[in-house]
């Protein structure tokens, strides 16, 4: 059963949004394509977790501390006896291992994902103690991507491979559970100590004034979109939306870029910047938010 499901960071979602509207740095961009990788993997390995059918409680996307010390796990799995947690790898191409060290062909070191992983699992290990649980823990890697190869692979290490990841789930499926009210509440709790914001967090400085204007076409990105009547019709790729639905979709992308903004009329009409009318601009927020104060001091909340 799904208890935590996941969903993306505030840092992938501001990259996002950054991405479209102006011109990132070469050390962002690079950010942002492994956050958005690394969460396109542990997406591929939710839609497979959610199909087990044994008794279980699954955590997607904890963030924890224990002793100032914080921690990620992509995916924990609570079942009667044993807690199983994973580390979810979205790498693609050929690496292989030498003297407890991961490579990239052709001689390019990456972080051993084994450091993690039993430095998460010590962290979750204490973190357990602390809370007077006491199950056992087995932690693995998971590679997701079919396109991964890992020459020279040790035999002895907690390494689940692409070929691998249905029969480890299958044969997990088989283990005898039945959950008791202490198993919810150890998942309770780990989820009250997640925490929302990473403090690693790293975004470029950006203002307003540098930010590209537009409407996106939710389908590819593009800002070719042309207002027909009621309906917003991207030229690139043909996706249409009503008015109201994409006004709304970049009031929400404004407020999340700016929380601190007042919402206007003027400034939403700037932002979305290919409606000609400000009336529609005022009706989709009339209709979503409560106007406070008059004319020209008047803004939404």
């Amino acid at each position: 059963m799904l208890y935590k499901s996941r969903s993306k960071s505030k840092e992938l979602r501001t990259l996002e949004f950054l991405s479209k509207r102006m011109n990132l740095s070469e050390k962002d961009k690079q950010h942002y394509l492994n956050l958005s990788k690394g969460y396109e993997g542990e997406v591929a390995f939710d839609s497979l977790t959610e199909k087990l059918q044994c008794d279980c409680l699954i955590l997607n996307d904890l963030l924890l501390k224990v002793s100032n010390t914080t921690f990620q796990i992509d995916s924990l799995i609570i079942v009667s006896g044993k807690i199983y947690f994973f580390d979810v790898k979205n790498h693609e191409g050929d690496y292989y291992y030498d003297s407890d060290k991961f490579f990239k062909i052709p001689q390019f070191e990456i972080v051993n994902p084994l450091y993690q992983l039993s430095r998460s699992e010590t962290l979750l290990r204490q973190l357990l103690l602390n809370l007077k649980f006491n199950l056992p823990i087995e932690a693995s890697i998971v590679f997701i991507n079919t396109s991964f190869t890992l020459y020279q692979s040790p035999l002895n290490k907690p390494i689940i491979y692409p070929t691998q990841i249905n029969r480890y789930l299958n044969k997990l499926n088989t283990i005898p559970s039945k959950l008791n009210e202490k198993h919810k509440i150890l998942a309770e709790k780990l989820v009250s100590l997640h925490m929302d914001e990473s403090p690693f967090t790293q975004l470029p400085s950006y203002h307003y004034d540098q930010l590209r204007k537009g409407i996106t076409c939710f389908h590819c990105h593009s800002f070719s979109i042309l207002v027909k009547g009621r309906k917003c019709i991207c030229r690139d790729c043909g996706f249409a939306e009503t008015v109201d639905v994409a006004v709304m979709r970049s009031i929400r992308e404004f407020i999340f870029l700016f929380p601190d903004q007042k919402i206007t009329t003027n400034i939403i009409h700037e932002w979305c910047h290919v409606i000609d009318s400000k009336q529609k601009i005022r009706n989709v927020l009339d209709k979503n938010f409560t106007m406070v104060g008059e004319n020209r001091w008047a803004f939404y909340i």
